[in-house]
């Protein structure tokens, strides 16, 4: 009896605990990026069907990349400016392993939240648009989305500043649009399309590309997350 008494109390303070990071981490402002992304993704599927243009995965996954770096644009570049105005900063600095029990929690509750809305907006794009394998056209999007938004998280531990990030995150996304001519095919391109394979283009060598390209993406992801959860180490630049 007490056995199960204890595993309900611990399941309510992790139900309070998710509840309580998730109003910091997406505060009020959230809601905006959310009905943003299904604004702009509805704006150009409308615009794809009136322009009559070829359906396929390929279009799918266009219309779909830029609602999902608007849903992981404002958790993780403002995540550590909304603990600094909560005033909670100064208390997690005094949790032991505080990178490891704090934000990299909030960083996989920010990334599952993600995915599921991604499989809501797949499958709309399945049912209004084109058919198509809604699990495998998300986890594909999360490549791209979670890089960006790893990156936009060290960042925001460098700039210590949410305005001061999103600056950083636009120019680096300018950057990489002006390079795509350059990059575009490439292993090296974060905004890589796996469902676009070019027409001069050998299945098996595209297939290559796309397995090179998740794997840079996947190491950036871990490379970005580990140097900013170092970052949060030094408490002396944070308060």
């Amino acid at each position: 009896m007490a056995s199960k008494i204890d595993i309900k109390n611990n399941f309510l303070i992790l139900v309070k605990m998710i509840r309580y990071n998730l109003k910091i981490i997406f505060a009020n402002r959230f809601i905006w990026f959310l009905v943003a992304s299904l604004g702009f993704f509805l704006f150009f599927a409308i615009q794809v069907v009136l322009n009559n243009e070829s359906m396929g995965e390929d279009v799918v996954y266009g219309l779909l990349i830029f609602p999902g770096i608007l849903l992981i644009f404002y958790p993780s570049v403002f995540g550590i400016q909304n603990d600094d105005d909560s005033r909670m900063l100064e208390i997690l600095f005094g949790i032991p392993n505080y990178r490891y029990k704090v934000w990299l929690v909030r960083l996989i509750m920010i990334y599952t939240l993600v995915f599921l809305m991604i499989l809501l907006f797949s499958a709309l794009a399945s049912v209004l648009l084109y058919k198509v394998n809604i699990l495998e056209m998300s986890y594909q999007l999360m490549y791209p989305i979670v890089f960006l938004g790893s990156m936009a998280f060290m960042f925001s531990t460098i700039v210590k500043n949410g305005n001061g990030t999103a600056v950083t995150m636009v120019l680096i996304g300018v950057a990489i649009l002006i390079l795509q001519d350059l990059i575009q095919n490439t292993q090296w391109n974060p905004f890589l399309n796996p469902f676009d394979i070019p027409d001069n283009l050998n299945e098996v060598i595209w297939a290559g590309t796309i397995s090179k390209n998740r794997i840079f993406l996947g190491i950036g992801m871990l490379v970005f997350i580990l140097y900013g959860l170092f970052n949060l180490q030094k408490r002396e630049k944070f308060v």
